[in-house]
C-alpha cells in the first residue's frame, strides 16, 4: 500500500502508540504533521529523522489539545502546509486512576479535553478539507475501555466510549463522501503511560515490576501479551487503506481476548 502524497496529522505523536503510527504513515509515502509534549531537541532529532529516512516532509505543531483554537490552528497549518489534510488521528490521551468520590475535578475536566473534546474539535476542522476532496479517512484511538469498563478509571472510560459514539456519528454523517470515520480499540499496550501504572502498582503492592505487568495482562486478557504500538499502527494503515473503504463507523479490537469473555 502507498500513501505517496497524502498528508496526515497524527496528534500525540511524540511517543508510543502515535509516534509508531507517524513513522508507519511515513514508511508508506505520507507526509506527517507531528504533535505532541517532549523535549525540543528530541521531537527535532524525531521529525528530521523521520523526514530523512522516508523521504517526505514532516512537520511538527505544539497545539495543546485542550485548547480548541490552537486544533483549529494546526489542521490550518497542516494544510497550508502540505497542501491537503488527507488522513486524521486522533491519538492524544491522558489518564488518572481514582475512585470517583476522590477523583480530582480537574483531572476529570483534563482528561475529557483530551480525550474526547479534541477529537470533535479536530474533526470539526478537518472534515470539509476532505469532503472537498471526496477522499479522507479519520482514524480514532479508542480503548477497548470504549467498550467496557474498569473501575477507578472514569474519565478515561466515559471519555472513550464517548469516542466509539462519535466515531458511529462521523460514519454515519459521512456516508458517500469518499471520507470513512473508524476506531482502533486497543487494551493493554505497553506504552510510557501503561508503564507508569505498573511501576506505581508495583511500588504500592511490594512486588517486582515484572510480577506487576503479568498480574496487569492477567486481570483483563486471557493472551498474556501486550498489543505493541507497531501493531496499532497496523491496523491504522489497513483503516487508511483502500481495503477499508467501505468501513464506517467501526470499531477494530485488539485486546488479548479481553472483550471476548
Amino acid at each position: 500500500m502507498s500513501l505517496e502524497g497524502k498528508a496526515a496529522i497524527v496528534t500525540g505523536s511524540t511517543s508510543g502508540i502515535g509516534k509508531a503510527i507517524a513513522e508507519a504513515f511515513a514508511a508508506q509515502g505520507c507526509n506527517v504533521m507531528l504533535n505532541g509534549f517532549g523535549d525540543k531537541a528530541a521531537i527535532e532529532a524525531q521529525r528530521a529523522g523521520l523526514a530523512k529516512t522516508c523521504s517526505v516532509k514532516v512537520a511538527y505543531h505544539g497545539a495543546d489539545m485542550t485548547k480548541p483554537a490552537e486544533i483549529a490552528d494546526l489542521v490550518a497549518k497542516t494544510q497550508a502546509s502540505f497542501g491537503s489534510v488527507d488522513i486524521l488521528v486522533n491519538n492524544a490521551g491522558i489518564q488518572h486512576v481514582a475512585p470517583i468520590e476522590n477523583f480530582p475535578p480537574e483531572k476529570w475536566e483534563a482528561i475529557i479535553a483530551i480525550n474526547l473534546s479534541a477529537t470533535f474539535y479536530a474533526i470539526h476542522h478537518a472534515l470539509p478539507v476532505m469532503k472537498a476532496a471526496k477522499w479522507g479517512r479519520i482514524i480514532n484511538i479508542a480503548s477497548t475501555h470504549g467498550l467496557v469498563a474498569s473501575a477507578q478509571k472514569v474519565a478515561y472510560v466515559a471519555a472513550k466510549h464517548g469516542i466509539v459514539g462519535l466515531t458511529k456519528v462521523v460514519g454515519m454523517e459521512c456516508a458517500d463522501t469518499g471520507v470513512t470515520c473508524n476506531a482502533i480499540c486497543p487494551g493493554w499496550v505497553l506504552t510510557p503511560l501503561v508503564q507508569a501504572q505498573i511501576e506505581a502498582r508495583a511500588r504500592e503492592q511490594g512486588i517486582p515490576v515484572d510480577q506487576a505487568r503479568r498480574n496487569l495482562l492477567a486481570e483483563k486478557q486471557p493472551q498474556l501479551q501486550f498489543t505493541t504500538p507497531e501493531q496499532i499502527a497496523g491496523l491504522a494503515l489497513f483503516l487508511a487503506s483502500d481495503t477499508a473503504s467501505n468501513m464506517q463507523g467501526a470499531q477494530l479490537v485488539s485486546d488479548g481476548g479481553w472483550t471476548a469473555q
